[in-house]
C-alpha cells in the first residue's frame, strides 16, 4: 500500500488536499496531509521564530509516526522545501520526492529565490512596516496569479483560498535550505501545471541546451507529467492529479534520457540550403553581406539591415551560442541572398530575471549595426523569435522612426504566469497600443504550445482592437522551431514569405 504526505505550498494547509486526499484514498492508499506550523488551522501556533527548520522537522515527524516503511513526499511550490529537506535526514523511508508545479532548489537557497514575481519578492525580503513583521500577509482576492496561474479556479475556489489562507512566518521563505546529498539521490517525479508556463517540451528543450545544472534530470529514474490546468490542481484538478500522482508512485512517466541522446533540435540543419555569405564578427555582433557589399566605400549604397533576436534563457555556459545555432546563421545568410544585411547577435538573457539586460544588449547591437557605413540607419527591421517575443515590447511601445518593421516567429507576446514578470514593462500585447502604424510580421504555428499560443491570441486581440498593422503568416503543422523541425514545403514558403514582406517594408 502506498503512503502519501502531502505538502503544501506557501499560506495554504493541509486542507487544500482534500478532495484529492478522498481520491487517493479510494483507489486504497494511506494519505497525510501536513498543516505546517503557522499554517491552515495551525496558524496560532506560529512565532518569530518559524523558520524552514520548524516545516523541516514537521515533515520529519509525520515520517516517523508513518507505519508504512516507504512514504511518496509530494511538495507543491514552496512545500518542496520542507520535502526536500525532509527527505534527506530519512532518505531510507523514502520511496519518490514529487515536484508538484516547483522549483528545483539547491542547498543553500531560500524559497523566495524561487517566488516568481518580483513585487512578491520584494515584500519578503523588505522591512516590515508593523511590529508584528515576522509574517508575510496572505495574498488578496486578485494578487493570487502573483503567485502562479489561477487557470481552472473557480470563483469559489479563489475565496475558499484567499478566506483559509493564512500569513506565512518570514523564516520559512528566507533561510536557506540545507539539502543533503542523500536527497538528490532518490527518485523524483516532476509535474507541470502548463497553464503556469512550464511543461516537459519546456524541459526537454532547456535540457537540450546543455544546462549543466538540469543534467540530473536525464536519470532514468526520473519521470515527468503534465496536467493541463494552473498553479493549484488540488483545487482545480483534483481528480487528475491523484491519477498523476498514483501513477507517479508505480514509477510510470515521461523520461527524458531516451530522448537527450538525440541531436538537439535547435542544432538540427536549417529548412533552406542557403549559400555560405561573408560574416563579420564585431562583438556579440555578427553581420552577413550581400556578395556586393564590400567595405562602405563612398558611392556604395547602404542597404537596409535585419536584426534577429533569440530566445531563452539560454545558459551562459552553453556552447555554440545562438548566433551560431544553423537557425540563425541560415537567417542571416538568407537575407544577405535577398539583398539586405542579416545581423544576428548573443544577449545575455541566461535566466527570467535578465530580460532588463538582454533588452539593454539589443539596444547596444542595434546602435553599432545602425553606424556601421554599409548599413542604411533608417532602414532597420527587428526579428525576433520564441522568448525573445517579450523584447518586442520597447519597440513596439514607441517605435524610433528608423524602425521599419517588426516580424516575429513563433513568438512568447506576454509573460507566463510562473515567469514572474507580471509588473515589469516585457508586455507585447500591451505595448502593441502605441505601435501606430509600425508593421508587425508575425509567423504563427499551428502545433504551438497552448501556454505560448493563449499569449500570441491576446497579441492579436490587442493589436485589432487597437488597429495595429499586423500580417500573420500561418504554418498550420508547424512547431516551434520549425526552422530545425520542419524540412516541409508549407514552412519553407512560409520563411520565404515573412522574409519578403519584411524587405517590402524595408524599401518602402
Amino acid at each position: 500500500m502506498t503512503a502519501f504526505v502531502l505538502v503544501a505550498g506557501s499560506h495554504t494547509g493541509g486542507w487544500v488536499w482534500r478532495e484529492v486526499a478522498g481520491r487517493l484514498r479510494e483507489a486504497g492508499a494511506e494519505v497525510y496531509p501536513v498543516t505546517l506550523t503557522g499554517m491552515g488551522d495551525r496558524r496560532h501556533l506560529a512565532g518569530p521564530g518559524t523558520d524552514l527548520e520548524t516545516h523541516v522537522e514537521d515533515v520529519v515527524q509525520l515520517i516517523d509516526h508513518v507505519e508504512a516503511p516507504e512514504v511518496v513526499l509530494v511538495g507543491h511550490c514552496y512545500g518542496i522545501h520542507p520535502v526536500l529537506g525532509a527527505a534527506g535526514r530519512r532518505p531510507e523511508r523514502i520511496a519518490r520526492v514529487v515536484y508538484l508545479d516547483a522549483g528545483m532548489p539547491q542547498d543553500g537557497d531560500p524559497a523566495l529565490t524561487l517566488v516568481p514575481d518580483g513585487t512578491v519578492r520584494d515584500r519578503l525580503l523588505g522591512e516590515g512596516e508593523a511590529a508584528d513583521d515576522w509574517r508575510v500577509p496572505p495574498p488578496a482576492a486578485d494578487e493570487w496569479q502573483r503567485w502562479g496561474s489561477t487557470t481552472g479556479l473557480s470563483e469559489t475556489d479563489l475565496a475558499r483560498l484567499t478566506r483559509l489562507a493564512a500569513p506565512q512566518p518570514r523564516g520559512t521563505l528566507t533561510q536557506p535550505l540545507r539539502l543533503p546529498e542523500a536527497a538528490t539521490a532518490l527518485p523524483t517525479t516532476g509535474v507541470f501545471c502548463t497553464a503556469n508556463g512550464n511543461s516537459i517540451a519546456v524541459v526537454e528543450q532547456i535540457v537540450g541546451l546543455g544546462d549543466p545544472r538540469l543534467k540530473a534530470l536525464v536519470d532514468p529514474r526520473v519521470t515527468f507529467f503534465d496536467l493541463d490546468t494552473g498553479h493549484w490542481p488540488m483545487l482545480s484538478a483534483p481528480g487528475e492529479l491523484a491519477g498523476v500522482l498514483l501513477k507517479a508512485a508505480a514509477g510510470e512517466g515521461y523520461r527524458l534520457s531516451a530522448t537527450v541522446t538525440e541531436q538537439p533540435s535547435h542544432l538540427r540543419p536549417f529548412l533552406l540550403d542557403v549559400p555560405e555569405r561573408r560574416r563579420e564578427r564585431i562583438g556579440r555582433v555578427d553581420l552577413y553581406l550581400p556578395d556586393e557589399v564590400r567595405d562602405g566605400a563612398a558611392g556604395e549604397e547602404p542597404r537596409p539591415a535585419v536584426v534577429f533576436v533569440h530566445g531563452g534563457p539560454v545558459p551562459a555556459g552553453a556552447r555554440p551560442t545562438p548566433r551560431d545555432w544553423p537557425a540563425f546563421v541560415g537567417y542571416g545568410r538568407y537575407l544577405a541572398g535577398l539583398g539586405a544585411i542579416g545581423v544576428t547577435l548573443d544577449h545575455r538573457l541566461h535566466a527570467l530575471t535578465d530580460y532588463p539586460r538582454a533588452a539593454d544588449d539589443l539596444a547596444e547591437a542595434i546602435e553599432l549595426v545602425r553606424a556601421d557605413p554599409r548599413v542604411d540607419e533608417d532602414r532597420i527591421a527587428l526579428w525576433h523569435l520564441s522568448a525573445g517575443g517579450l523584447l518586442t515590447a520597447d519597440w513596439l511601445a514607441a517605435p524610433p522612426p528608423w524602425l521599419r518593421c517588426v516580424a516575429a516567429s513563433y513568438p512568447v507576446l506576454a509573460p507566463l504566469p510562473s515567469w514572474g514578470l507580471s509588473g515589469s514593462r516585457f508586455r507585447p500585447a500591451e505595448a502593441v497600443r502605441g505601435a501606430g502604424r509600425l508593421p508587425v510580421v508575425l509567423t504563427r504555428v499551428g502545433q504551438e504550445s497552448p501556454e505560448i499560443a493563449v499569449t500570441v491570441e491576446e497579441f492579436l486581440t490587442a493589436a485589432a482592437d487597437c488597429g495595429a498593422d499586423v500580417e500573420v503568416v500561418d504554418i498550420p503543422n508547424g512547431h516551434h522551431g520549425f526552422e530545425t523541425r520542419d524540412h516541409t514545403e508549407e514552412a519553407r514558403q512560409a520563411v520565404d514569405r515573412a522574409a519578403r514582406s519584411v524587405l517590402a517594408h524595408l524599401r518602402g
